[in-house]
C-alpha cells in the first residue's frame, strides 16, 4: 500500500492459502507458504487476519473451476473490508486462464501458474505497489524446467499440517494425453527431478522427524523413464523408479513410503518386486482404472485393456498378498453404453477395490474428448450410474474393513478425528494400507515420565487392535507407541512389519 508520496507503507505481512484439488496442489501450497515465510511473511491464524489470500486451484473437473469463480465473487467483500489486502489465484485454473482472470475479476491482484511458484513473493510485493500481473509461462528446456524444483528448505517458522509425514515431489508433468484429461496442458510435459536432490530432501525431512514420505508426480512411476530410454540417466542423475524407492527406503528414520498417482503402464517388474521386497513401501497401490470397458478405455486413450489391468493387479498381489488396491473411475464418458458400464461394475467387483474415487465425466475445453463425435451420456443416466457404482464400492469397502476386525496394525496419528467415541474425543490416523483409523485419545499410552501432553500422539506411530469397522473407516484400540519399539537403528521396525504382513488383511 502506498502513501501520498508513492512510498510503500509498512504493513503487516500475513498470508493464508486455500487449496483445492490433488495432493500435488496441497504440496504446491506448502511450497508457496514456505517461500512466503522466507520472504518475511507470517502465516495468519484465519483469512480475516490475513493481508494476502492465495487460492490454489484445480481444473480437472468443471465443478472445481466453477467453485473458484464463486469464491472470487464472494471475496469482493473480504477485499473491501480492509485496505491493502491482496488476493491471488494459482494452480491449474490460473495456468489455463491467465490474464482473462484479471480482466474478469478486477479485485484480483495477481495470477500465477503451476510453473511459477517461486515468483509469488515478488508478485505479492509488486501487487502491494499496484502492479497486477499474470505469470503462466512454462519451462521449455530441460535445464529451465528443473528450476522449479530448486526451492529453499523448510523455514524455521514453517508449521507442518501433517506432523510425521510429508510430500516429496519426484517428477511433474504428463506425456500420456488421455482424452479426458487437462493435466498435460496445465502441468506440462514430464520432467524428472535428479535423484541426488530427491534423496537430499528426503534426508532433510527425516532429520526433522518425518517418518512417512509420499512421493508425488502426475505419473509418478514414470519417473526417469525418458532418461533411461534415451541412455542419459547418468547425465540427468535419474534412476528407475524401483531403484529410487530402494534408495529412499535406506534412509534412517524413513519407515513408510507411498507414491501417487501412478499410471498402470509403468508398473514394471522392478516396481512390482519392490512391493514384495521393501518393508518400508506401504502395502497399498492406487491403480487408476477409469473404466472396465475396452471400448471406453480406447476412447479415453488409456493404452491398456481390462485384461491388462487384471494382470497388473494379479502380479502386485503375488508380490504382496495383503496389498490394498484403490482406484479412480469415470462414469458417463461420451459413448459409454449400459453394457460398458456393466463391464466396469463387474471388474470393480472382481478386483475387489478397498476404495475408489469415482466421478461423472466432466468435459474440459482443450481435451480430445471434448471434440468426440460420440453421443454424450445424459446427466440423469450418468448420475444413476455413479450412484450404483458408489453403492457397490461402499459394500466392498465395508467387507474389506470387516475382515480387519481382530487384527493389529500401526497407525500414524494425524490429529483429532471428526467423530467422538463413547469415551470422549478421538484421534485419527492412517495405517500402512492407507485406511483411516479412529482411536480414543484418552486411551493413548502415556509418553513417559516428564513428557508433555500437548499435541500428544500426533506425528507418532501407534500399534492398535482393530475393534470395529464402518463403511468409511476402522476403529482401533491403542496397544503401544511405535516409537517405543524402535531402538533408533534403521531396520528394527522390520520384524513388526513382517509380523503385520502375516495377518489376514485385505
Amino acid at each position: 500500500m502506498l502513501d501520498g508520496s508513492g512510498r510503500l507503507l509498512a504493513v503487516r505481512r500475513r498470508f493464508r492459502i486455500r487449496t483445492y484439488g490433488c495432493q500435488m496442489n496441497v504440496h504446491d501450497s506448502e511450497k508457496v507458504a514456505n517461500l512466503l515465510l522466507h520472504a518475511g511473511w507470517e502465516e495468519a491464524p484465519s483469512e480475516d487476519a490475513a493481508e494476502l489470500l492465495v487460492i490454489n486451484t484445480c481444473s480437472v473437473r468443471a465443478k472445481a473451476e466453477n467453485k473458484l469463480y464463486s469464491d472470487l465473487g464472494a471475496l469482493r467483500a473480504w477485499k473491501k473490508a480492509e485496505a491493502g489486502r491482496l488476493l491471488a489465484v494459482g494452480g491449474c485454473v490460473a495456468q489455463q486462464e491467465g490474464d482473462p482472470l484479471l480482466r474478469r475479476f478486477p479485485h484480483l491482484d495477481f495470477v500465477f501458474g503451476t510453473h511459477n511458484l517461486r515468483w509469488v513473493p515478488a508478485m505479492a510485493d509488486a501487487a502491494a505497489r499496484g502492479h497486477r500481473e499474470a505469470r503462466t509461462s512454462q519451462s521449455d528446456s530441460p535445464a529451465s524446467a528443473l528450476e522449479r524444483f530448486d526451492l529453499p528448505e523448510r523455514h524455521p517458522a514453517y508449521r507442518s499440517q501433517t506432523p510425521g509425514r510429508a510430500f516429496l515431489t519426484v517428477m511433474e508433468g504428463c506425456d500420456m494425453f488421455c482424452s479426458f484429461c487437462i493435466v498435460p496442458t496445465t502441468r506440462g510435459r514430464e520432467v524428472s527431478r535428479p535423484a541426488p536432490r530427491v534423496l537430499e530432501e528426503a534426508r532433510e525431512l527425516a532429520d526433522r522427524g518425518v517418518c512417512e514420505l509420499t512421493l508425488l508426480g502426475q505419473t509418478v512411476n514414470a519417473y526417469g523413464r525418458h532418461d533411461l530410454r534415451r541412455g542419459r540417466a547418468e547425465e540427468a542423475a535419474t534412476l528407475a523408479f524401483g531403484e529410487l524407492l530402494a534408495r529412499l527406503a535406506d534412509i534412517p528414520g524413513i519407515e513408510r513410503i507411498r507414491y501417487t498417482s501412478p499410471h498402470p503402464l509403468f508398473f514394471d517388474a522392478a516396481l512390482v518386486r519392490a512391493h514384495g521386497e521393501l518393508p518400508e513401501l506401504c502395502p497399498h497401490v492406487h491403480l487408476p482404472l477409469q473404466s472396465g470397458s475396452d471400448a471406453v478405455l480406447r476412447a479415453m486413450r488409456r493404452r491398456y485393456g481390462a485384461d491388462d489391468y487384471r494382470r497388473w493387479a494379479d502380479r502386485l498381489r503375488e508380490a504382496r498378498p495383503d496389498l490394498a488396491i484403490t482406484t479412480d473411475l469415470i462414469v458417463g464418458f461420451p459413448g459409454e453404453t449400459d453394457a460398458d458400464f456393466r463391464l466396469t461394475l463387474e471388474l470393480v467387483q472382481e478386483i475387489g477395490f478397498v476404495d475408489s474415487y469415482s466421478f461423472k465425466y466432466s468435459a474440459r475445453p482443450g481435451t480430445a474428448a471434448h471434440q468426440l463425435d460420440a453421443k454424450p451420456v445424459d446427466g440423469t443416466t450418468a448420475q444413476a450410474r455413479l450412484e450404483e457404482l458408489q453403492t457397490l464400492q461402499r459394500s466392498l469397502t465395508l467387507a474389506a474393513h470387516r475382515k480387519r476386525v481382530g487384527g493389529q496394525t500401526e497407525v500414524l496419528i494425524e490429529g483429532p478425528s471428526r467423530r467422538d467415541g463413547a469415551l470422549g474425543p478421538q484421534l485419527q490416523g492412517r495405517d500402512p494400507y492407507h485406511r483411516v483409523v479412529n482411536l480414543s485419545g484418552a486411551h493413548l499410552p502415556p509418553r513417559g515420565p516428564g513428557a508433555a501432553d500437548e499435541g500428544r500422539g500426533i506425528g507418532e506411530i501407534v500399534r492398535v487392535e482393530i475393534v470395529e469397522a464402518t463403511p468409511h473407516s476402522l476403529i482401533g484400540e491403542p496397544l503401544g507407541r511405535g516409537a517405543d519399539r524402535h531402538s533408533g537403528l534403521k531396520h528394527t521396525g522390520r520384524m513388526a512389519d513382517e509380523e503385520g504382513r502375516r495377518e489376514a488383511l485385505p
